[in-house]
């Protein structure tokens, strides 16, 4: 058995800080939400600093994608190995996922999804998106037909963004499984590399759990293995980037320690923050919570009303305090739902200065916030409409994809 080295402490860990970060649970009792510093050092990953993106930019030959340069990907495993592998003209390919709980994706769930499109036109790989359709199944009270129903809902959420459809591969697990029996395989070499009292170590795992829960991160861990897919990759052992969000990192720890074992080269990650919840950064946007996130189907009105409504305001209590104190941005939903999605960095700075300085009331930048995410929204839709049931079942086909494996780098 393996020493899961990289994640062995990580419950211990959790217990001693005030933020509860897991796959299933993210909550912080500050309002600024959760100390990511804190995070980086109880998770034993690395910075997203200025030196490495610097580093992506010269690699891509073109400047990161804002949600890097504003550092919501904030931290890393192994990206410098990654690109240095990639500097010597080695193709890698991406992985990331969705865990789907409901027929329609969140503003929030679309955060992983921009950033992994961004990589794969930059550096022109193949992509795996995983469906965790069994993962809620166990998890939540949905049926096996239900979760595989909204796995598919989600998935044309995921196409509506534009992935290459060449370069791409949608599966759901529950319907993986039974085509595939490499990734099967996978799966069972994984689970003879890491005991019970290690997973429970990891997630927190009791006796009175499910087996089913126990045995699941095997399958979340076995897409970074590139012969689960042997009709896009045949027997080649490739490198990958998974960029997710930060509290699905214990499954990839796990899969690096594991990863040596079966002759992989470990996965390499970027992590993204969380796209908060409108009441406030303590909590994320949660899909079974309709008032705590902006819904991909959500009207122009209802994404109005919900700003205005929800939205938790980092403004004053009066309007007399606040255009002699100003907001605190650091803390004010609207302003953050701007961070990850208005990207013109002159703009974003003088909203933030205007607001600090108490020049723009909490309203106005709520207008301004439903003004950024309205058209964003509708266009989404449009483009989901184009979506047919024949588009979703190529993208979710076992097939070979189109791409060389010589990266050619930018001088």
């Amino acid at each position: 058995m393996v020493d899961i080295s990289e994640s062995k402490n990580f419950k211990e860990a959790s217990a001693e800080c005030d933020d509860i970060v897991d796959p299933w649970i993210v909550s912080s009792t500050s309002d600024n939400g959760v100390n990511y510093e804190k995070l980086i050092e109880r998770f034993g990953c690395s910075h997203i600093d200025d030196e490495l993106i610097e580093r992506l930019e010269k690699v891509a030959g073109r400047p990161v994608h804002a949600l890097i340069r504003r550092k919501i990907f904030f931290s890393h495993r192994d990206l410098h190995t990654l690109l240095k592998a990639v500097e010597s003209g080695k193709k890698f390919y991406l992985y990331t996922g969705r865990g789907p709980s409901s027929d329609s994706m969140h503003l929030g769930h679309l955060i992983p999804f921009i950033v992994t499109k961004w990589l794969q036109e930059t550096f022109d790989v193949p992509l795996v998106i995983q469906l965790t359709d069994d993962e809620k199944t166990l998890w939540k009270n949905l049926t096996v037909e239900q979760s595989m129903k909204m796995a598919r809902e989600n998935a044309k959420d995921i196409i509506a963004m534009g992935f290459d459809i060449d370069k791409t591969f949608i599966f759901s697990n529950l319907d993986f499984m039974g085509r595939c029996s490499a990734f099967y395989q996978n799966i069972i070499r994984i689970q003879k590399c890491v005991t019970f009292n290690q997973v429970k170590g990891i997630f927190g795992f009791g006796d009175s759990d499910i087996i089913g829960k126990i045995g699941f991160p095997a399958a979340q861990a076995a897409p970074a293995f590139s012969t689960t897919f042997p009709f896009i990759f045949g027997k080649d052992k490739l490198p990958v980037l998974i960029p997710c969000a930060i509290d699905q990192d214990p499954y990839f720890r796990m899969t690096r320690d594991v990863s040596p074992r079966l002759g992989f080269p470990k996965p390499a990650l970027i992590h993204s923050s969380f796209f908060p919840a409108l009441q406030g950064a303590k909590t994320k946007m949660s899909a079974s919570d309709a008032n705590s996130a902006i819904f991909l189907t959500d009207t122009p009105k209802q994404i109005k009303t919900k700003i205005n409504k929800h939205a938790f305001s980092g403004g004053k209590q009066t309007l007399e305090e606040h255009r002699e104190f100003g907001g605190n941005t650091d803390v004010d939903v609207s302003f953050q739902l701007l961070r990850f999605f208005l990207y013109d960095d002159d703009e974003l700075e003088r909203i933030r200065v205007a607001y600090t300085k108490g020049e723009l009331l909490s309203g106005e930048i709520k207008k301004i916030a439903i003004d950024t995410l309205q058209p964003i929204v509708s266009d989404h839709q449009a483009k989901r409409k184009e979506v047919t049931d024949e588009i979703l079942e190529k993208f979710m086909t076992p097939r070979k994809l189109n791409y060389d494996l010589i990266i050619k780098i930018s001088k």
